[in-house]
């Protein structure tokens, strides 16, 4: 063969490649100028932040994908009930994610820091927020017990240091829990990445440090079978039988905080042992059981996905029956590959810049599962998605002559929106969703 085709047919198979992998095409790359957006306490209505929300560059060489991302979703942020922080910062993230995933029978521990990145840009921690009992290193507190009053809405806040917005556990709103875990979400509109959807098998939601693709929390109950039905992923972790904290899951001996709740004293300081410590504080109340669930031990198994056709080895954001984050959330103790990435990478190589398919940027309305509530409304009517939108949403509501009466936009990136419907009448509307290509309409019903 010609050198010159040869090399021709070598570019041009890069380039397919690179517009069919998942981990350089599934960024929510930020086309609408979208801005982040918070809640302060006790104000309900979302203050704008001037900082670019989501993704705002993707490139990719021939080993690793480069994103560029603030760490500020679109959706709407806080507000953050404890905590030293009060809203979310530009943390300037250059991500760097393997294409190709390895996997080694030497597994590495997930550290704290970040050890994920979702798709529209933020990061996910591990299940503990960095402190252990007496500062012993034995038993580590965990965070979604320990800071849950601090998340906001969609199970996120930032840290204290460098005020990265993150996630210890499932990216979903706290609204969408048939139980809800925190009270945040009385007076502010919940959002979140995506809506946990118990028809459908979960999205691709983000990449972990090794590479391998992170999925919400449904997928197929066959995972070599996609057409077996769907159902929610079970970790295969669960809570020790124990009556008291003198052992490790591993056996060994050491002595942890007392199995009773125990409130701190206010105006008092010290280590976690003065909080509350019933069964669940501490990541060494939970056990490994091999094929307790559908997981393994990292949680993940090999499966096909809608992204992925011929399989491969997914992490899951596990849930209960009541759409609650379950432990260990994301991901297990270690890493199911070798991790590879980077937040703050130099690019010293040469590199492609990934521009989205202009024909995969319009979602399909039906398929992001757009619906009305409540129906009927009285006051207030909310657009809900189960998937992040791709584009901006235009909703526009119209009475039964066709005139306009109110209009909002669905931001790119989020879930939820919603429309002041306190100054209409009494009767039936309509809602039209469209985005710059099509659009459905939905009725709805008004009552005062």
């Amino acid at each position: 063969m010609n050198i010159k085709i040869f090399l021709l047919l070598l570019m041009v198979s890069s380039e397919i490649f690179a517009q069919s992998n998942p981990v350089i095409t599934s960024w929510l790359q930020n086309t609408n100028n979208t801005k982040g957006r918070y809640y302060m306490t006790g104000n309900p209505t979302p203050i704008n932040l001037t900082v670019d929300a989501n993704v705002q560059l993707v490139q990719y060489s021939a080993n690793f994908v480069y994103v560029k991302a603030t760490g500020i979703p679109s959706f709407v942020t806080g507000p953050f009930a404890t905590g030293p922080v009060a809203t979310a910062a530009n943390n300037n993230y250059t991500l760097k994610l393997p294409l190709e995933p390895k996997v080694t029978t030497t597994k590495t521990a997930v550290g704290n820091g970040a050890i994920a990145a979702f798709i529209n840009g933020t990061v996910a921690y591990n299940a503990g927020d960095g402190m252990s009992y007496n500062n012993q290193n034995k038993w580590h507190s965990n965070a979604v017990y320990f800071e849950n009053s601090g998340f906001d809405c969609a199970h996120g806040h930032p840290g204290p240091m460098t005020s990265d917005y993150h996630h210890h556990n499932n990216p979903s709103a706290f609204k969408v829990e048939s139980v809800p875990t925190s009270s945040i979400c009385n007076v502010y509109l919940a959002d979140g990445l995506y809506i946990p959807d118990p028809t459908t098998h979960g999205p691709l939601i983000g990449f972990a440090a090794d590479g391998f693709p992170i999925y919400g929390a449904y997928g197929y109950t066959d995972p070599l079978d996609v057409t077996s039905p769907i159902k929610r992923m079970v970790p295969s972790y669960r809570l020790r039988n124990i009556t008291s904290r003198t052992t490790l899951p591993n056996g060994t001996s050491a002595t942890g905080p007392a199995l009773t709740d125990m409130i701190q004293i206010a105006g008092t300081t010290g280590t976690n042992n003065q909080l509350q410590a019933k069964l669940g504080a501490y990541l060494e109340d939970f056990e490994y059981v091999a094929g307790h669930g559908d997981l393994d031990e990292y949680n993940g198994r090999f499966t096909k996905t809608p992204e992925y056709p011929n399989g491969i080895f997914c992490y899951f954001a596990t849930i209960d029956e009541m759409n609650k984050p379950v432990y260990p959330y994301l991901i297990g103790n270690y890493y199911y590959g070798v991790p590879q990435a980077s937040t703050r990478a130099t690019i010293n190589e040469s590199v492609t810049t990934y521009t989205p398919i202009a024909a995969a940027t319009n979602n399909s309305l039906e398929q992001i599962g757009l619906s009305l509530f409540p129906n009927p409304s009285s006051d207030l009517i909310v657009v809900q998605a189960y998937l992040p939108t791709v584009n901006d949403l235009k909703i526009e509501l119209f009475d039964i002559n066709g005139k306009l009466k109110l209009a909002d936009t669905l931001k790119q990136g989020s879930t939820m929106c919603y429309l002041n419907s306190e100054t209409l009448y009494s009767g039936v509307y309509y809602v039209k969703i469209s985005d710059n290509k099509n659009s459905i309409t939905k009725k709805i019903t008004i009552s005062h």
